[in-house]
């Protein structure tokens, strides 16, 4: 059943709707705290902007912070305007994908199921209403081989150029996206292969591949003079984790290549704050759609009826395996959603490929066309509903993802805003003893909190080693713990008069 341009915009804007309402709605409280690496994403936006690669917290892409700082300079400090970057580069990135779909698989019919995947993906939600960086690289991904797609299928120069500086915006984003060039020398060498027994094509060609890598070095540039002149940030974030950092790195890689391509299927990532711990990655019927898929895919890519159809394939199938590898390459966390969420694009469009020719085969044995179109609809109804009943409330009602996104620290920067101008504050940021992660780090949350209301800092962050600093200027003084493990007992040593406040959060104590 072939749709008509106007059906397929009307379904088009009702699935864009949906993913729209799934990132948008309840923003500012679900996820129920922010995450202090989320933080520090905001607050770097508010104090130093502008950066191309920011050094703290083992090294990130700016690109996502500078974004942050222009939301924030439209429409004010706001938890709802932090998480508002993610949101669109998720909703843009259900678009991108139903656009790569129907050129990929030259049927508006399949772009549209993994537009409808994506769109209810808990994986992709998940990651939409987040202040990590790395949603960034599903949008960025979708878009760049959309335009090389359609750049091989036209051969016009413009959707090269397109195609090249989209990708490289890439380098920019997240750091697991810089593998994504390996995708690159197979799938130009095998355009180029297409086009070898005629020399007018292969000329053209060639002259298109060198301008589509010639405006990723463009649009990359700035990173990579960052990286000449730094490299030790280009290593940073990475080396920690690295399965070449195992006493046997061969069995770290067998292991962790198992997970992660088990994780669609069986047995996903356990951290509450990346997934409904260890739910496989994609939702029952969507994997197995995804698996039928895989195999069509792959017999394409074997058995293409034209040079098109051959790419497409190459293109997805080394695509979703090789975004695989920013997981695979690592032995932490295992399986990672949030390394790999360059596959996820890939994942989706295959589950889309896989309902469609699903749909056509099923078509065919059916007697009842009416009842059989109905059952569809309802199965498409229901996936919507159940995915929106597995994020808002199944998992957004669980306490691991209170503590998985430190409400505690979201809740105090709440308290401290609700004291007055003149009440001494003092947060203190590590636990009394133990080695200091960073204020930097753990004290990020409160201090965006903070900066919601005020627009700036009115406590003073403190080790638990300097409460020598404490002073009394009015009076009381005010004093929250982000770790309350032996602060009592040391305030207890300095000051006379001591009042214990208990939340359901957190502790603070009033010096008087």
């Amino acid at each position: 059943m072939a749709l008509g341009s106007k059906k397929v915009f009307l379904i088009l804007l009702a699935i864009i709707a949906l993913a729209s309402f799934m990132r948008l709605w309840q923003l500012e409280t679900l996820p129920p705290g922010i995450y202090p690496d989320e933080a520090m994403n905001a607050n770097d936006a508010i104090t130093s902007p502008g950066h191309l690669f920011y050094d703290s917290n083992n090294g990130r892409e700016g690109l996502f912070m500078n974004i942050i700082a222009l939301s924030f300079s439209v429409f004010g400090i706001s938890v709802w305007s932090f998480k508002l970057v993610s949101a669109l580069a998720g909703i843009l990135a259900v678009l991108g994908i139903y656009f790569l779909g129907k050129e990929m698989f030259k049927r508006k019919e399949a772009g549209l199921l993994a537009a409808f995947f994506l769109a209810t993906s808990f994986w992709h939600i998940n990651f939409s209403r987040i202040g990590f960086r790395a949603i960034l690289v599903p949008l960025v991904m979708s878009f760049s081989f959309y335009f090389l797609l359609k750049g091989f299928r036209t051969g016009k120069i413009l959707n090269f150029i397109a195609s090249g500086l989209i990708f490289g915006v890439g380098f920019h984003t997240y750091i697991s996206f810089r593998l994504a060039v390996l995708i690159l020398p197979a799938i130009l060498l095998l355009y180029l292969w297409t086009k070898i027994k005629d020399k007018s094509e292969l000329k053209k060609s060639l002259i298109a591949s060198a301008i589509f890598l010639a405006f990723i070095f463009v649009s990359a540039l700035p990173m990579g003079v960052y990286f000449l002149q730094n490299p030790d940030d280009f290593i940073s974030r990475a080396t920690g984790v690295s399965i070449f950092s195992q006493d046997n790195p061969v069995f770290s890689f067998i292991k962790s290549a198992g997970a992660h391509l088990a994780m669609f299927n069986l047995y996903g990532d356990g951290n509450w704050r990346h997934n409904f711990s260890h739910s496989p990655q994609l939702y029952w019927p969507v994997g197995i759609l995804f698996l039928i898929g895989l195999c069509i895919s792959l017999r394409k890519l074997l058995n293409p009826k034209d040079k098109q159809d051959f790419l497409s394939h190459a293109l997805l199938l080394s695509w979703f395996f090789i975004m695989l590898l920013p997981g695979i390459l690592t032995y932490e966390g295992i399986p990672h959603a949030l390394r790999t969420i360059g596959s996820i694009i890939p994942a989706y469009l295959l589950a889309g490929l896989g309902a469609w020719k699903t749909y056509l085969f099923l078509s065919g044995k059916v007697k009842s066309r009416t009842l059989f179109v109905l059952t569809c609809w309802l199965f498409i109804a229901a996936i919507g509903f159940i995915q929106f009943d597995k994020y808002f409330f199944d998992w957004g009602q669980k306490p691991e993802v209170e503590a998985a996104f430190t409400r505690d620290y979201t809740e105090i920067g709440r308290y401290l805003n609700s004291l007055p101008e003149e009440t001494q504050k003092y947060v203190i940021v590590n636990e009394l003893g133990s080695p200091l992660y960073g204020i930097s780090i753990p004290g990020q949350t409160p201090m965006f909190i903070e900066r919601t209301e005020y627009g700036r800092l009115r406590s003073d962050y403190i080790t638990a080693e300097e409460m020598d600093k404490i002073e009394i200027n009015g009076n009381q003084a005010v004093i929250v713990p982000l770790y309350d493990k032996g602060i009592k007992e040391e305030l207890e040593k300095r000051f006379d008069e001591i009042t214990v406040i208990n939340t359901e959060y957190f502790k603070a104590y009033i010096i008087k």
